[in-house]
Parts: C-alpha cells; sequence; structure tokens
C-alpha cells in the first residue's frame, strides 16, 4: 500500500484586536518597557474582549482555515484542539468548536501547554498515515490573559491571547510530517504549574485568596530546560530524514522569550534571521504560538509554499516535541492563495 502523508492545504489565526503595550503595563504595575524587552523581547500582547473565550477564538481561526483550505466543515474527519486554558473543564473545548463550525467529526482536546500544536501535527500525521482519517483540522488556541495575576510582573507581561489552525490532507506526495520527536520530563513539573482548580487542588476560597488560580512559572528552570531540550530534539527530527539543517528553510519555535530563541540559534550554529519571530508582537500564547507564527510567516511571504519548515517546541510538563514539515513539494502545483492546487484522495 502506497504510503499516506498529512500535508497542511490550509491554515488561519486569529488574535484579539485589543493590543496592550509594555507602556500600558507601566501604569498599573511596577515594571518598564526597557525592563520586559531586555529579558523577553516582548513589545506588546493581545487580550481577549469579555466576550471572547477559547472556544470563539478557536472557532474563528478554524474557520479561517476551512476557507484557505477550499473544504467545508463537513469534510473534516477529526478535530484536535490543543490548549491549557479550555472553556470548561467539561465539556471538551473541542466539542464546543465542533458544533460551532458545523462539523461532524470526532473532536478531543490535547493539553500538553506550549508543545501541544507540534504534539498536535504529529498525532494527526499518525491517523493519516494508517488511513483512519483524510482530513484533520488541528488548532493551537489560548486565553491566557485570564489566568495570570496581573500584579505579578514576573508572569504577566509574558503571556497574550490567542488562536491558529491548520487542515491536514491526506496526500500520496511527500509532504506534512517527515521526521518528528516528542519527550517529557516531570522531574521538575511545578516550573510551569496552575495550582489550584484540578482534582489536587479544587478551588476553595482559601486557595483563591492564596492566588493559586494563577499561572506560576519558574522562569530560571524554565530557560534551562528549553536551552537543553530544543536543539537535540531538532537534531532526532532531523535525523529521521534525509535533510540537513541547511536544508531547512525556516525554524518555527515556539515564542516564549527572544532570548530562548537566540539560544537556541547559537546551540544549532542556525543565523537568528532563520527563525520566525511573532514574540515582539504577541507575547507567549502557549500552544497557539507555533501556529499564529507559522500563519504569520505565510502571510508575510517569507514563508514559500514549497518551503521546508522546523517546529520546535518547549512547555508544561515539562515537554518538548519538534517537527521537519514539508509544505508542497517541489513538483506539485501551487496557487498563490493556497498551498495546493489538487488535493490528493
Amino acid at each position: 500500500m502506497e504510503k499516506k502523508y498529512g500535508r497542511i492545504v490550509g491554515w488561519g489565526s486569529y488574535v484579539p484586536e485589543k493590543i496592550l503595550t509594555n507602556y500600558d503595563l507601566e501604569k498599573v504595575i511596577d515594571t518598564t518597557h526597557e525592563w520586559i524587552v531586555q529579558r523577553t523581547g516582548i513589545h506588546e500582547r493581545r487580550v481577549v474582549a469579555p466576550e471572547e473565550t477559547t472556544a470563539t477564538m478557536s472557532t474563528n481561526a478554524a474557520n479561517r482555515a476551512i476557507e484557505s483550505a477550499g473544504i467545508l466543515a463537513e469534510d473534516i474527519d477529526l478535530i484536535i484542539l490543543a490548549t491549557s486554558t479550555p472553556d470548561y473543564l467539561a465539556p471538551s473545548v473541542a466539542s464546543q468548536v465542533q458544533f460551532m463550525i458545523g462539523a461532524d467529526a470526532p473532536a478531543f482536546t490535547l493539553m500538553t501547554g506550549c508543545t501541544g500544536f507540534v504534539y498536535g501535527i504529529n498525532i494527526a500525521q499518525q491517523f493519516i498515515e494508517t488511513g483512519v482519517y483524510k482530513t484533520i483540522l488541528l488548532i493551537g488556541a489560548e486565553l491566557l490573559s485570564r489566568f495570570v495575576d496581573w500584579n505579578d510582573r514576573g508572569t504577566c507581561v509574558l503571556f497574550g491571547d490567542g488562536a491558529g489552525a491548520v487542515i491536514i490532507q491526506a496526500s500520496h506526495q511527500p509532504s506534512g510530517v517527515l521526521g518528528f520527536d516528542m519527550g517529557s520530563d516531570g522531574t521538575n513539573s511545578d516550573a510551569i504549574i496552575r495550582p489550584g482548580g484540578g482534582s489536587a487542588r479544587p478551588l476553595t476560597a482559601e486557595s483563591m485568596a492564596a492566588g493559586e488560580q494563577y499561572l506560576k512559572m519558574n522562569g530560571r528552570e524554565v530557560f534551562k530546560f528549553a536551552t537543553r531540550v530544543v536543539g537535540p530534539s531538532c537534531q532526532r527530527a532531523l535525523a529521521q530524514t534525509s535533510l540537513t539543517l541547511d536544508e531547512i528553510d525556516w525554524i518555527v519555535p515556539h515564542q516564549a522569550n527572544l532570548r530562548i530563541i537566540q539560544s537556541a540559534a547559537r546551540s544549532m550554529g542556525v543565523p537568528l534571521e532563520k527563525f520566525i519571530v511573532t514574540v515582539d508582537r504577541f507575547a507567549n500564547t502557549s500552544a497557539a504560538s507555533i501556529p499564529i507564527a507559522f500563519v504569520d510567516g505565510l502571510s508575510s511571504g517569507k514563508i514559500k509554499p514549497t518551503d521546508t519548515i522546523l517546529l520546535a517546541s518547549f512547555g508544561a510538563g515539562l515537554t518538548w516535541a519538534s517537527a521537519v514539515v514539508q509544505l508542497v513539494p517541489q513538483n506539485v502545483p501551487v496557487q498563490e492563495e493556497r498551498l495546493v492546487a489538487e488535493f490528493a484522495d
């Protein structure tokens, strides 16, 4: 049987209209624009309006991806939604989105923190390779502004809201995920944690007074972890292909901190100019950061339809994931507005 590949045939992203700059934060917390930029590279972030939720942002991104792919919602066989900030613990936010876009497909929520989208694209590839599904909607979405303590300058300046989505479709042409790596090390799992709200520490008046409903992060430990795992993970993903780093057109990293991206570039021996960087405009949007950056790269014209890209992520867990992704192969016709002109059956 001829091998099937999961080709990205459509994409879309959504970020809220409201822009919260570092200068805005200067007015309400003890920080400065220069302090934030020096330590993170972040200049601004997007914050949801009161009526917006993870489900509504996901739906906006999904509808744009569906339109980009030139398909209908009923063509979707499976929905995977990566997030750590669902609307509710139950029902699954993926099921909410399934209803909201008008799809008739199984749907599940994937929670691995900032690595969620890359975990998701690797999972989607397995479903397509085995022939179980032909058209998969993958979404990465986060609404972090409601889970940070806006009095804690060490965390609130880091995060933003948004969503990104791709349509992955079965193809006989070598494309999609050509190699991947995923891992988890729970030794320092409390380095990124939201202590309250789960079964271990349900929300109570006392826990909320202690601020346990907010996201906590040990920035130093996360930095050390990220700089240790990102480069080797990318090399392991590349080792599954016939490609070298020199043959990768763009690296799309998790947008947590510009200093981490710079460190990864140095350790991999790759110029920073080869990285898609959006952390300055959108801050850390966790599972949404890579799809938002990917769509931004395509929209800006940096990423071309025939490029080969390397996705690299790390996050809560602590987890890591990378993937080598081929867009449209050189010998397949393309259109300017979309990645493909013809879909494989």
